[in-house]
Formats: C-alpha cells, sequence, structure tokens
C-alpha cells in the first residue's frame, strides 16, 4: 500500500516574536507565525500577495532559538502540516499548523541581531556547527543529546611526493608524449 506524503519547506518572515511555552510533561513549544509573499501580476500590474502560516517547534532546540526568532526575521522551515481539532462552546474547531521538524534562520532583520553558526538536528537533537542556507543556522528537535563542536576545516597537507607535486607547482616527471 502506498504511504501518503506530508512535506513542507517554505521561507517566511516571523510576524512577531516567538512565544516559548510548556506541556504538562515539560517540553518546550516554542509557537510563532510567518509572512510569506508571492507577486502575481493582475491586470498589467505587479502586485504583492501575502499568506500568514501558524508554526510550532517543540523540544530542547525550541528553547534554543527562541531568543532569536524575532519579528521580521527570515526563517526556512522544514516540517508537516498538521490539524490541530478542539471543541469550543460545543462546536467542533480546527486549525492547520506546520509543524517545524527544521527551523532555519535566514539573513537579518530590521533590529540587525545575528544568530549563531550551527544548529540542532531534528533527527538526532544534536549540535551540528553547520550552517545552511544564505549562511543561516538551522535548530532542528530530535532524540539524541549531544554537543559537538564546530570544526575547522583544514587544507590537505602538501605532498611532495605526488606525481605532479613539487615545490615548482610543475610536474615532477616528463610528460611521456
Amino acid at each position: 500500500m502506498a504511504k501518503d506524503l506530508n512535506h513542507v519547506a517554505i521561507i517566511g518572515r516571523l510576524t512577531r516574536d516567538a512565544q516559548l511555552s510548556y506541556s504538562s510533561n515539560g517540553s518546550a513549544i516554542c509557537k510563532f507565525s510567518i509572512a510569506v509573499n508571492r507577486s502575481m501580476k493582475k491586470d498589467e500590474q505587479w502586485i504583492d500577495e501575502v499568506s500568514y502560516f501558524d508554526v510550532d517547534f517543540f523540544g530542547r532546540p525550541a528553547e534554543g532559538i527562541k531568543q532569536f526568532l524575532l519579528k521580521g526575521k527570515q526563517v526556512a522551515i522544514d516540517g508537516e502540516l498538521r490539524q490541530n481539532r478542539w471543541e469550543k462552546d460545543g462546536q467542533p474547531q480546527s486549525k492547520v499548523v506546520i509543524h517545524a521538524d527544521n527551523v532555519q534562520l535566514l539573513g537579518g532583520n530590521a533590529g540587525g541581531s545575528s544568530a549563531p553558526a550551527g544548529g540542532y538536528s531534528q533527527n538526532n537533537n544534536s549540535y551540528n556547527g553547520g550552517s545552511g542556507y544564505n549562511g543561516g543556522s538551522s535548530y532542528n528537535g530530535g532524540q539524541r543529546n549531544s554537543y559537538q563542536q564546530p570544526q575547522q576545516m583544514e587544507p590537505p597537507a602538501y605532498d611532495q611526493g605526488m606525481p605532479y607535486g613539487g615545490n615548482s607547482g610543475g610536474f615532477s616527471e616528463d610528460i611521456p608524449f
């Protein structure tokens, strides 16, 4: 039997500062909304259309990124759509929200605040020290709690024994043709 697919990847700007709360079992819940702009042509004129989406982000990574989720900040969200259902005054209610697996900080905002390089991974809840789109940082939820220090890439050591090596930058042997 074929499995259904529910995956969202979206980039937008926060419409307000993120709010952090905790569930009854102590798990962090970071809630925020993003605005996504789309240009469309209407009667020989380009107009902008804005869509708004609510985002829920859970766990320790939600606590870590909350301080950087400020109004106007551009973020990339990777996750899935979830339909929250409840009853109010005897009437069934529902709302579709983005359940974020990965939140990535992009660019800057009007306040000029910056975020650290690196991020958390939803799959293993570890800090990976990597950066994402446009030098942004990603933060995700997950299950394993480990921290890995960002590593600096070193160029490979120069090997004079290589056939095309040597201090002159030329060939160490004559070309056979």
